[in-house]
């Protein structure tokens, strides 16, 4: 039932997200490219890569790109990312695999206009391939329903250049038998409009 709960969840988000991108807005919005990067902190996982495994993970690293449409104090966007962690053992044996993410999403944003600086709230959904690698005898490679919530702050260092230092937690939903593929990070980069 919660996963049920949860894919119409994923399917509600991901319809309101892309209907940002079709609404006619009243004002016309600039657009952005943005680069993101930084640390991430992957969670274990139960169950993977396959039924009654444990995989405990070690610290590792994410990239985002993305273009998007700032409206002024909400921005919609459509987002590549990619982060890979090693594993630091499998059933309680140290291992030398790693699990890779690949994802697609569409993120909606939330600014606040606080002067000389903006704090954002953000949520997106989309999809992700995770890739296990080295890990077992057999190494999955599946691709499931993602989201992501965060919080940001974006400050401005040139003419149409910002700051953006933010807060993101990622995750899957379930796939194979019951494993959610999730993350902490702390990414910084930089927000370019054009």
């Amino acid at each position: 039932m919660i996963t049920a709960m949860k894919k119409q969840l994923a399917l509600l988000f991901t319809g309101l997200a892309l209907a940002g991108f079709t609404a006619q807005p009243a004002v016309a919005a600039d657009m952005y490219g943005s680069l993101n990067g930084g640390i991430s902190w992957m969670d274990d996982m139960d169950n993977a890569p396959n039924a009654g495994d444990d995989l405990e993970m070690n610290g590792s690293y994410m990239v985002l790109g993305a273009i998007g449409c700032d409206y002024g104090s909400y921005r919609v966007e459509a987002e590549a990312g990619y982060q890979e962690s090693e594993v630091d053992s499998y059933n309680a044996v140290a291992s030398s695999g790693d699990v890779k993410i690949f994802s697609l999403l569409a993120n909606g944003y939330y600014d606040i206009d606080a002067g000389g600086f903006e704090p954002y709230l953000t949520a997106g959904v989309g999809v992700a391939n995770v890739n296990f690698n080295n890990v077992a005898v057999t190494d999955p490679n599946e691709t499931t329903l993602a989201y992501q919530i965060g919080a940001g702050l974006a400050i401005p260092v040139a003419d149409g250049v910002m700051l953006d230092a933010r807060y993101r937690y990622f995750s899957t939903l379930e796939f194979l038998d019951n494993t959610q593929a999730g993350s902490h990070s702390a990414l910084l980069g930089f927000r370019v409009g054009f």
